[in-house]
């Protein structure tokens, strides 16, 4: 395989990539380097996988850490002439499920190189290609049905140039849903794709390729479709509104077993579409693909409720695979299913229950055990994995992406399982349910999250969470996402009465909730509620530590279903990427936080060698006013108001996808504030905000929020003994307080 890799937003020379068995990977890669006089050349060699130089077929460097899927860097010492010389890599790694392969080397030295790829196809065009490329997002964060879908630049294009657009879901079927070819003209910075209303909701990846004759480069971006803003009211009553989405899973749902289960109990067991998924769905769990555990559950709930309406050859296919399953470690096998996270283990025990309840006397190959030890192991392991949740709360907090995971084996057992087990998933429902009304504002899931991407935070109306709460809470949105929903609307188990009122709050109400979550504890959550704006945040996470997915601190407002913004420090340099943590998602230094009320403050001690030096802001348009001057953002969005401060200036971006949406802050130490407010005219908040201090103390060991007419609020870079008796007395059970103004 031959390929062409050009500086971009990227600095990596990167082929990072998922792999469903273990795999041996290697890349040759090759260039010419050219320096102002003969000398050796110090770079620092970064690489996920191993790596050997060549220059001038002697070999110069050979760096193999072999540290799956952690970066590390050495220096190295290349030799350079003034007449060029050819370089060649090997990069090498051994790939298992999700992969980072990369190497980048970074000049130390102050001086100039040349660089040049004898040979390679370029093509003219391609730096200007390679800019507009970089520019390339859609207009707005989100496309109803009755707009258009333009991609937007911000330079014109000097020639003609044409473009490939692919829509493609970005759940786990990767499905293509739309394809187009447009022609961006000379002179223009922006080209019509399609019509809103030719998509299905949703948040889809964009495959982009460039082009002009022979050059040639490709992207991909994001996009929201959101057919209508204003959240759906459901019919009538809890079995109403889970009719209702069972019905709508039934016709809307993705190829996906959990439409299966759609159709199987809505009575429609000859639709056409029930072989291919389920044909598709074996094929996965018998080839032991990443996230077959997720499947198998969908799967075995159909057995297990419909088995006679299945036809006789998927019956005993279904039959003969799930026997031969392996459902744990113990028990042999050569694929790269993921046992590790919470989501996975359960989703395996309760698979591996399910399958034993249903053919207990049968023999499992691959454990070489009978079914009826099979659940009798499962239901011992689905106690250990109970008792440690009811404990410690979930690593995965408030995930959009994790908790319709997490239903996939709740409900199951729920509905399925003996009584003992089904009590405590009830249980255990009612708790996430719990934290789902308290972290749900006008229709739409938000807040701190485990386990965040960029598609859960730029568009929560069209996460597969999102679902659970309209039905649970009477309004919001429906989408094709049936990874565990169908489970919800067909089965018996009902979320707590009481909750509506956390997930709705009044006028006036203040809601007000502290709880812990994850061993150790990962998590020490706050959350401050009014039916304006919810502003949630976590002050357990481990200050400079590697924040994989952590999104730690969240504001959400009412006033658009996109209406939202957080700060992190960026992972990654792609604002479109999608590496652990991304640009948007997660933190790679994580900061100390904290909340009082509706204020919070926000702590950064960068490391020295951080790949980016900066913090910033996200701050949706949609339904919110920017404001920004000096070291200050304030944002309104109707009776909601909320300012950043700053320690030091804001840089708005103006270009490329953060155009608009992104403020930075540079420096290693570095502090924010976040002050939330209702009912003032924004003259009055302003004025407010500019007599405040935000000062960084102790070589930024201590940040300090004063001003007139509050109390200094001080956060320190270590916790204090107040703050570790206060972590110390929380529960995984949230403690909940609503506060009515008089």
């Amino acid at each position: 395989m031959e390929s062409l890799n050009l500086p971009g937003s990227n600095r990596r020379v990167e082929f990072t990539q998922f792999r469903y068995r273990p795999t041996r990977l290697s890349r040759w890669c090759r260039t010419t380097i050219a320096s102002r006089e003969d000398r050796y050349c110090s770079f620092r060699l970064t690489t996920c996988g191993g790596v050997h130089i060549w220059v001038d077929g002697t070999l110069a460097a050979r760096f193999e850490p072999f540290t799956r899927n952690q970066a590390q860097d050495t220096v190295v010492h290349l030799p350079i002439k003034a007449t060029g010389g050819e370089v060649i890599v090997l990069s090498e790694e051994m790939a298992e499920r999700d992969t980072n392969w990369f190497f980048e080397l970074t000049l130390l030295d102050k001086t100039e190189l040349d660089i040049v790829l004898p040979g390679a196809e370029i093509g003219e065009q391609a730096g200007a290609l390679k800019a507009l490329a970089a520019q390339a997002r859609c207009r707005g964060e989100v496309v109803t049905a009755d707009e258009k879908v333009i991609l937007v630049f911000d330079t014109p294009a000097k020639l003609d140039v044409d473009i490939e657009v692919t829509f493609a879901s970005t759940s786990h079927t990767h499905a293509s849903a739309l394809q187009r070819r447009v022609v961006l003209p000379a002179g223009a910075t922006e080209v019509f794709v399609c019509h809103g209303s030719e998509l299905q909701d949703g948040y889809y990846n964009v495959p982009l390729s460039f082009s002009i004759g022979t050059s040639r480069v490709e992207r991909v971006i994001g996009c929201a479709i959101l057919h209508t803003l204003e959240p759906q009211v459901l019919p009538g009553d809890l079995a109403a509104r889970k009719r209702h989405a069972l019905e709508h899973a039934a016709r809307h749902g993705e190829n996906r077993m959990g439409t299966v289960v759609a159709l199987l109990e809505t009575s429609q067991g000859s639709d056409p579409r029930i072989r291919p998924i389920v044909e598709e769905t074996l094929r996965a769990i018998e080839e032991r693909h990443d996230c077959a555990d997720f499947v198998s559950v969908p799967l075995l709930w159909a057995y297990h409720r419909h088995a006679v309406d299945l036809p006789q050859d998927l019956r005993e296919r279904t039959e003969s695979i799930l026997q031969g399953f392996r459902y744990w470690v113990d028990e042999p096998g050569n694929d790269v299913m993921w046992f590790w996270s919470e989501n996975h283990a359960l989703c395996f025990h309760v698979s591996q229950l399910l399958a034993g309840l249903a053919w207990p006397d049968a023999h499992f190959s691959a454990s070489n055990r009978s079914g009826r030890e099979q659940a009798e192991i499962a239901t011992h392991r689905l106690g250990l994995w109970l008792d440690a949740v009811e404990e410690d709360g979930l690593a995965e907090w408030n995930s959009s992406a994790y908790y319709p995971v997490d239903f996939i084996g709740l409900l199951a057992l729920a509905e399925l399982a003996p009584e003992p087990i089904a009590i405590r998933a009830k249980r255990l429902c009612d708790r996430i349910f719990t934290m789902l009304s308290l972290h749900t504002l006008n229709a739409v899931p938000a807040g701190s999250m485990g386990r965040a991407y960029d598609k859960e935070l730029r568009a929560g109306p069209l996460t597969e969470l999102a679902p659970f709460a309209a039905v649970a809470f009477g309004k919001g949105w429906l989408n094709s996402g049936v990874a565990s929903l169908p489970l919800f609307a067909a089965g018996r188990y009902e979320p707590p009465a009481h909750l509506l009122p956390y997930a709705q709050p009044g006028p006036g109400e203040t809601i007000s909730a502290h709880y812990r979550q994850g061993y150790g504890p990962a998590a020490l959550l706050s959350l401050h509620k009014t039916e304006n704006i919810q502003l949630s945040t976590n002050s357990g996470a481990r200050a400079r530590g590697y924040g994989h997915q952590q999104h730690v601190i969240d504001l959400r407002l009412s006033t658009h279903p996109m209406a939202r913004s957080w700060v992190n420090h960026p992972g990654e340099d792609d604002p479109w990427g999608n590496q652990r943590p991304s640009y948007w998602a997660g933190n790679g230094n994580l900061p100390r936080i904290l909340q009082d009320g509706g204020t919070a403050l926000i702590l950064y001690r960068l490391d020295a060698d951080a790949r980016l030096d900066f913090t910033h802001i996200y701050a949706a348009r949609s339904g919110i006013e920017h404001h920004v001057s000096g070291d200050t953002l304030i944002l309104k969005a109707g009776k909601a108001l909320a300012a950043y401060k700053a320690t030091s200036s804001l840089q708005a971006i103006v270009t490329g996808p953060g155009a608009g949406l992104e403020y930075r802050q540079a420096g290693l130490n570095q502090g924010w504030a976040l002050i939330t407010a209702e009912d003032q005219n924004l003259e009055q908040f302003s004025a407010y905000i500019a007599a405040l201090r935000l000062d960084l103390n102790d070589e930024g060991a201590r940040l300090v929020l004063s001003g007139p007419g509050r109390e200094d609020l001080t956060l320190n870079w270590i916790r204090t003994e107040q703050e570790e008796r206060l972590g110390a007395q929380l529960k995984a059970e949230p403690s909940i307080s609503v506060r009515t103004a008089p």
